[in-house]
C-alpha cells in the first residue's frame, strides 16, 4: 500500500528555514544583510502557518517581497521559501526552477561560510522533490549532502529534521535498519538540543512505519500511540500523514474496516484544505485498494477513477505504478481478463519500486496468471513474495543488530561525554582558584587604598591644625606689634580729662579705632560696611597730619550691598594705611586717595589708589609690613579651599592729573567660601 509520510517530507522545511535564520544572520555581511534577515525572519514567522493552509497566497506575498530585497543571500532564502510553497501547491516545475536558481547562487558564492545553510536548504528541498517523484536513491544522496552542509555551517538545530528525512528515504528504499538508525539519531539530537516532546511526533510515527514494514505491530502501535498524543499540535498535512500511515498499519494486519475508518478521516481532512490535493487523491488511491480487498468493486472503481486523472497529470511514476496495480486487480474482480491483460501491458515501469508495493503487484500478478491458466508464472510470483517476506524478516534481524550497535555507540558517546564533563569540571576548579586569588588581590588593593585614604585624611587634618596655629600666631604677633592696645586705652582714658573738647573728640576716635582694630584682629572676615567704617575712622585721625591738601575719593557701586558682602578683615585698611604713611605724608602738593568698589562679572573689584609717586622698594615706614603679611597668608589659606581664588595685585599707575601713583587691587569672586575647612 502507498503511504504519504514519504511523499510529504517537506513538512520539516518550516522548522529548518526558521533555524536557518539564526545561522545566516550571524555571518552575512553583504549590503543590508542583518536588517534584511530580520525582516525575513518576521515575514517567515507570519506565513509559516499559511504554507500548508494557503500556499498560493504565500507565493504571491513572497514574490512581492523578493522584488524589494537587495541582498543576494537573503533573496535566495526567499527563493527556497517560494520553492516550498510551490511544492505545497504540487507545482513541481516551479519548485524545481527556484531550487536550481538558489543552487546556482550557492555555487557562485561557495567561499561564504553562510552559504552552507542555504546549500543545506536547497539539497533538503531537492531531496523532498526526488522523494515525491519516486527517485529515492537521488533523494538519499541529497539528504546526506544537506546533512553535511548543516554540520559545516554550524547550525545544529535542524539536524533532527534532516535525520528524519534521511530515515524516511531509507525506509522507502527498504533499508529499514538504516531508517531506524537515523530515526534514533534524530531522537538523540532532540535530547541534545532540548527539543520538547511536542516536536518529536514525526520521529514516533516514522519508527511506527518501520515496525509496520517489519510486521512488528506491537511496537508499531506503541509509537503511533506516542504520536497520537500530539495530534492537535500537528499541521494539517502532518495530521494527514499520521491518519494515512496508521490506516496502512491496519491494512497490513488485514483489519480492513479499521484501515477504511482511518482513510476516511484522512479524506475528510484533505477535503477541508484545498491545497492538500495530492494528499486527497493519495487517500482515494488507498481507499480504492481497501475496497478491492473487501470485494466492494463499485466503490473501488469509483475512488480509483477519482484519483487517476490527477496522478497522470503530475506524472508521478510511483503513484501510477500503484494505480495500475489496483486497476489490474479491479479488472480481474470485474471478470474482464482481457482488460486486465491490456492494463498490464500499458502499466508504467518506474526505475525503482518500493518492496511493499512490489509485494502488492506480485500478489495481484499471481492472481492474474492463475486466472489466465499460467500457473507456472503464478507460482513464480508466489515464490517471489515469499522471498520478499524472508528479506523483511532478515531486515528485522539486521535492525535489531543495528539497534545493539547504536546502543554501544551511545554508551561510548556517553562515556566520552562524562570524560569531557570531568575535564570541564577541572577547568572550572582552576578558574575558581584563579577567581579566589583575584579576589584576594582585590581585597589587598582595597585595604591599601583605604589605608592611603585614611593616612592622607590625617595628613590634611594635621595641615589644617598647623594652618590654624599659624594664623593664630600671626594674629598674636600683629597684636603685640600694635603695642598692647589695652595699655593704651587705660592711659588715654586717664589723660582725656586734661584735654579740650576738640582734643578729647580726637582721642575718643583714636580709642574707637584701637578698640575696633583689636576686634578685627580676632575675626577672619568682616562686612564691607564694617571695614569702611574702620577705614573712615583711621583717615579722620590722620587728616590733621595730612593737611588741607588731602582729598579722599570714595566710589561704591550701587549694586553692592555693603552689609551683606564680606571680605578678609583689614583688606582695605592695610593698603590705605600704607598709602598714607609711605606715599602721601611726605608728598608736596595735592595729596589724593581713591577708594573704589565695583561690581564685575563674577565678583567684586576693590581698588585703593594714591598719587604719592608710586611704589618704592625701600621706605622709612615698616610698621604695617606684618599686617600685610597676615592678609596675604590668610588669602593663601582661603584660596586653598576654593575653586576660584582671590586675586591681589600692586602696581604703579598714572592718575587722572598725570601724576604717578600706587594702586592696590583685589578681586573677590562671587560665592567665595570664607570658612577654613
Amino acid at each position: 500500500m502507498f503511504w504519504t509520510k514519504k511523499i510529504t517530507l517537506v513538512r520539516f522545511m518550516a522548522i529548518a528555514l526558521w533555524c536557518l535564520f539564526c545561522c545566516v544572520s550571524c555571518t552575512v555581511r553583504e549590503s543590508g544583510g542583518s536588517a534584511d534577515m530580520d525582516l525575513y525572519k518576521r515575514y517567515y514567522a507570519s506565513v509559516v502557518d499559511s504554507l500548508s493552509n494557503n500556499p498560493r497566497q504565500v507565493c504571491t506575498k513572497t514574490l512581492r517581497r523578493m522584488s524589494t530585497v537587495g541582498d543576494s543571500l537573503i533573496y535566495y532564502h526567499y527563493m527556497t521559501l517560494l520553492a516550498k510553497a510551490y511544492m505545497f501547491t504540487s507545482d513541481v516545475d516551479s519548485a524545481l526552477w527556484c531550487m536550481e536558481r538558489a543552487e546556482a547562487f550557492c555555487i557562485r558564492s561557495a567561499a561564504l561560510l553562510s552559504v552552507h545553510s542555504l546549500y543545506a536548504e536547497v539539497y533538503n528541498m531537492r531531496g523532498n522533490l526526488y522523494a515525491r517523484q519516486g527517485r529515492l536513491d537521488s533523494s538519499v544522496v541529497c539528504f546526506h549532502r544537506a546533512f553535511d552542509h548543516r554540520c559545516a555551517g554550524g547550525d545544529k538545530d535542524v539536524l533532527p529534521d534532516i535525520s528524519i528525512n534521511l530515515a524516511d528515504a531509507y525506509v522507502r528504499t527498504g533499508h529499514y535498519d538504516k531508517g531506524a538508525m537515523w530515526y534514533r539519531k534524530a531522537l538523540s539530537y532532540c535530547d541534545s538540543l532540548g527539543v520538547s516532546d511536542r516536536r518529536r511526533f514525526p520521529v514516533y510515527y516514522g519508527l511506527a512505519t518501520v515496525y509496520m514494514q517489519l510486521r512488528d505491530f506491537e511496537a508499531c502501535d506503541y509509537y503511533y500511540d506516542l504520536a497520537e498524543r500530539y495530534y492537535d499540535d500537528m499541521q494539517p498535512y502532518e495530521q494527514h500523514i499520521y491518519l494515512n500511515n496508521r490506516g496502512n498499519s491496519y491494512y497490513f494486519r488485514e483489519d480492513y474496516p479499521m484501515a477504511l475508518e482511518m482513510f476516511r478521516k484522512s479524506l475528510r481532512l484533505s477535503c477541508a484544505y484545498p491545497d492538500l490535493e495530492f494528499e486527497k487523491h493519495l487517500t482515494e488511491l488507498n481507499m480504492g485498494e481497501t475496497f478491492l480487498l473487501m470485494n466492494c468493486v463499485d466503490s473501488a472503481a469509483c475512488y480509483l477513477s477519482l484519483c487517476s486523472d490527477f496522478f497522470h497529470s503530475i506524472g508521478n511514476q510511483t503513484a501510477l505504478y500503484y494505480l495500475d496495480t489496483q486497476l489490474i486487480e479491479l479488472a480481474l474482480k470485474q471478470g474482464d481478463v482481457g482488460l486486465a491483460r491490456r492494463r498490464l501491458q500499458e502499466a508504467v515501469t518506474p526505475e525503482y519500486v518500493e518492496p511493499g508495493m512490489r509485494h502488492i503487484r506480485n500478489r495481484y500478478l499471481q492472481h492474474y496468471f492463475a486466472e489466465t491458466g499460467d500457473f507456472k508464472r503464478a507460482y513464480y510470483y508466489q515464490v517471489e513474495n515469499q522471498r520478499i517476506d524472508d528479506s523483511t524478516r532478515n531486515e528485522r534481524i539486521r535492525m535489531r543488530t543495528a539497534e545493539i550497535d547504536l546502543k554501544y555507540k551511545q554508551d561510548t558517546t556517553l562515556m566520552k561525554q562524562k570524560i569531557f564533563i570531568q575535564q570541564k569540571e577541572n577547568e572550572v576548579l582552576v578558574l575558581n582558584q584563579m577567581l579566589y586569588a583575584g579576589l584576594f588581590v582585590c581585597v589587598l588593593v582595597l585595604a591599601l587604598v583605604i589605608f592611603i585614604y585614611v593616612y592622607q585624611k590625617k595628613q590634611r587634618s594635621l595641615l589644617w591644625m598647623k594652618s590654624q596655629s599659624m594664623i593664630t600666631a600671626l594674629r598674636m604677633e600683629n597684636i603685640r606689634n600694635r603695642v598692647s592696645p589695652h595699655f593704651i586705652f587705660n592711659i588715654l582714658n586717664r589723660e582725656m580729662g586734661k584735654y579740650t573738647e576738640e582734643q578729647a573728640g580726637n582721642m575718643r576716635r583714636l580709642v574707637k579705632l584701637m578698640r575696633r582694630n583689636l576686634e578685627l584682629t580676632e575675626q577672619l572676615c568682616v562686612t564691607m560696611a564694617e571695614e569702611l567704617d574702620f577705614v573712615n575712622t583711621f583717615i579722620d585721625l590722620e587728616r590733621k597730619a595730612l593737611g588741607d591738601r588731602f582729598v579722599l575719593h570714595v566710589g561704591i557701586d550701587s549694586a553692592i550691598d555693603l552689609n551683606r558682602e564680606i571680605l578678609p578683615s583689614m583688606m582695605i585698611q592695610i593698603p590705605v594705611e600704607n598709602a598714607l604713611k609711605h606715599a602721601l605724608l611726605a608728598k608736596e602738593g595735592m595729596r589724593r586717595l581713591w577708594i573704589e568698589m565695583r561690581k564685575t562679572e563674577g565678583g567684586i573689584c576693590i581698588k585703593v589708589r594714591d598719587n604719592g609717586g608710586g611704589y618704592k622698594v625701600s621706605s622709612n615706614f615698616q610698621g604695617t609690613s606684618t599686617g600685610m603679611k597676615v592678609i596675604l597668608q590668610t588669602i593663601q589659606l582661603l584660596n586653598a579651599h576654593n575653586r576660584r581664588h582671590i586675586d591681589v595685585s600692586v602696581s604703579n599707575v598714572v592718575t587722572e592729573d598725570g601724576e604717578t601713583g600706587c594702586e592696590f587691587a583685589v578681586i573677590l569672586p562671587e560665592g567665595y567660601d570664607y570658612n577654613l575647612k
